[in-house]
C-alpha cells in the first residue's frame, strides 16, 4: 500500500494520476486538514506535522508515502530524511513532488551528474505559481540551479489561492487572483514570456486553464499530477521492493471534518469521497 499525505485536499490531483497509472493498487490518502493550509506556517510546524502524518501512514501500513504538497516537500522532506526517517524507520521511504518537477524543468535525473549534461544552446525561463512558503524555501530555485545554472527560475507567491479554491470561491473571483498574480509575475519578467510555468502547488491544476488564460500565449504549464505520476514508476522499477501489487481498496482519512473534507473533494476528483476521521 502507497501512502499519499498533503495538508488538505490538494493532493487529490496526484492521487487521480498515480491511481489511473496503477488502477489495481492500493493506496492510502491522508489529509491533515485540521492543520490546512501549510502554506504560511513556519518551516519547524511544517517539518513537524509532516512527521506526524508520515508516521501515521506509516502505522496503516504503508511503507513508501509520497508527499503530495509541494508546501511539505520543499520544507520537510530532505529535513526528514536525514534527520530522521533513517533511524526511525530505515525500511521505509518517503518522496515528494518535488524532484519530478526539478527533473522535467532541467532535463535531468535528480541524482545525475551535472558535469555530465551537455552544452545547452538556449537558457530557458522558467515560471513558478507556489505557496508563500514554498517560495521562501527557495527549494525548486535552488535545485534547479545545482543542475542546470543556465536555468533561470523567477517565483510568485500566490497566497489565499488554496483558500479560495477549497472554499469554493466563485469563478470570476479565482480568475481576479490568478490574473493579478500572473500580472505580478510579467512585472518581475518586464513583460517577457517565461518557457514555461510550473504550478507549483497541487490544487493549483484546478485552475490551469485560469492561468493559461492569464498569461501569454503558447507558454508551456506543467502537469505536476502526470510528472509526478510518471517519476513514481519510475522509482516502482527501481525498488521493486516496493511494489506490494494489489491489496485493499483505497482509503482516505482527514485529521478534519471527514463530511466537509467529503464535500470538496468533489472539486478535486468530479465527485465525492468517503473521507474518515483519524
Amino acid at each position: 500500500m502507497i501512502g499519499i499525505f498533503d495538508s488538505g485536499c490538494g493532493g487529490l490531483t496526484v492521487y487521480d494520476a498515480v491511481k489511473r497509472k496503477y488502477p489495481q493498487r492500493s493506496f492510502l490518502y491522508l489529509g491533515d486538514h485540521a492543520h490546512a493550509p501549510y502554506g504560511e506556517r513556519s518551516p519547524d510546524d511544517i517539518r513537524e506535522l509532516t512527521r506526524r502524518s508520515v508516521e501515521t501512514l506509516f502505522g496503516q501500513g504503508c511503507r513508501l508515502v509520497i508527499l503530495a504538497c509541494n508546501t511539505a516537500s520543499a520544507n520537510a522532506l530532505r529535513h526528514l530524511q536525514q534527520t530522521w526517517l533513517s533511524d526511525a524507520y530505515p525500511d521505509n521511504r518517503i518522496l515528494g513532488v518535488l524532484v519530478p518537477m526539478v527533473e522535467a524543468i532541467t532535463g535531468m535525473p535528480w541524482m545525475a551528474d551535472p558535469a555530465e549534461r551537455p552544452p545547452v544552446e538556449k537558457a530557458r525561463t522558467v515560471a513558478v505559481f507556489a505557496t508563500s512558503r514554498t517560495v521562501s524555501s527557495n527549494a525548486y530555485p535552488v535545485e534547479v540551479a545545482k543542475r542546470a545554472p543556465e536555468v533561470r527560475v523567477v517565483q510568485q507567491a500566490c497566497p489565499r489561492l488554496v483558500d479560495l479554491i477549497e472554499h469554493k470561491a466563485e469563478r470570476e473571483e479565482l480568475r481576479h487572483a490568478v490574473q493579478a498574480y500572473a500580472e505580478a509575475m510579467m512585472i518581475q519578467l518586464e513583460g517577457k514570456a517565461p518557457d514555461a510555468v510550473m504550478l507549483g502547488c497541487t490544487h493549483y491544476p484546478l485552475v490551469a486553464d485560469l492561468f493559461a488564460e492569464a498569461l501569454p500565449e503558447g507558454v508551456e504549464i506543467l502537469s505536476q499530477p502526470t510528472l509526478v505520476a510518471r517519476s513514481l514508476a519510475h522509482y516502482l522499477e527501481r525498488h521493486p521492493e516496493f511494489d506490494d501489487g494489489e491489496g485493499l481498496p483505497t482509503r482516505f482519512i482527514t485529521t478534519g471534518d471527514a463530511g466537509k473534507v467529503a464535500e470538496v473533494s468533489e472539486l478535486f476528483l468530479g465527485h465525492e469521497v468517503p473521507f474518515t476521521g483519524l
